[in-house]
């Protein structure tokens, strides 16, 4: 357990500097996971993202988001990408990058969408949206607050959902829509499966895409959490 005072105040706002990747993993055709050593790093609270700047030979820029997954005490800044069709950031990420590249950042940034232990949460997340929710789990078990926070993780796959095994290790439930996990057969989560764990929650997150945002605000409200305590983050394709 770490000895270290839980973050309290506003969330941290990081200006520009820049970030070497010191480890590179690509996983299968879709994902791949940095973790950078950034310059005169602020700690970030569990659930902020950061902005991550491409710049070209003549000035062309591109940028986009990026949740973090790692959690505010680990060295290193972690981020899973998804690599989207055309997607200029993305896609040079995940074919093209190699460790000891720089690039410019910016964060951390965001104070919506942050967790540090205040109050009991349930989260909802489909895909690459689990991201900010592991950032939130590690916290968790590093300050021993997992009883506050309860995770509903959804993927095609298991192959496909991002740290599905950390995930399934720190007890999160996850639903498969297109295989079998064990003996739940494929299926987004019902309200049934996901009334116990919204019982007595005082905050819920959702992330995800655009549809699965719909989706997982719906079920929440079929089991009784209420809508102003709702704090959703939704991306697509443009970021």
């Amino acid at each position: 357990m770490s000895t270290a005072p839980l973050p309290t105040g506003p969330a941290p706002v990081g200006h520009w500097t820049t970030g070497a990747v010191v480890e590179l993993e690509r996983i299968g055709d879709r994902l791949v996971r940095l973790r950078l050593e950034v310059a005169d790093r602020i700690d970030h609270l569990p659930g902020q993202h950061y902005v991550l700047r491409l710049r070209a030979a003549d000035g062309y820029t591109a940028q986009r988001s990026y949740s973090v997954a790692s959690a505010p005490g680990d060295p290193l800044l972690e981020l899973m990408v998804e690599c989207l069709p055309g997607g200029e950031v993305s896609g040079h990420l995940h074919d093209v990058a190699e460790v000891g590249d720089v690039f410019e950042l910016r964060g951390p940034i965001g104070g919506w969408f942050t967790w540090a232990g205040e109050a009991t949460a349930l989260c909802v997340v489909g895909g690459t949206g689990v991201v900010p929710v592991v950032s939130m789990l590690r916290h968790a078990r590093t300050h021993q607050l997992a009883d506050r926070l309860r995770v509903v993780a959804v993927g095609r796959t298991l192959a496909e959902l991002p740290y599905a095994a950390e995930l399934l290790e720190a007890g999160a439930f996850v639903a498969l829509t297109r295989e079998n996990l064990g003996d739940r057969v494929a299926a987004p989560p019902y309200p049934e499966e996901v009334a116990p764990l919204a019982e007595g929650v005082e905050r819920a997150y959702v992330c995800g895409s655009v549809g699965f945002a719909s989706f997982a605000t719906r079920l929440l409200g079929e089991v009784g959490v209420r809508a102003d305590t709702i704090r959703v983050e939704q991306f697509g394709a443009t970021g």
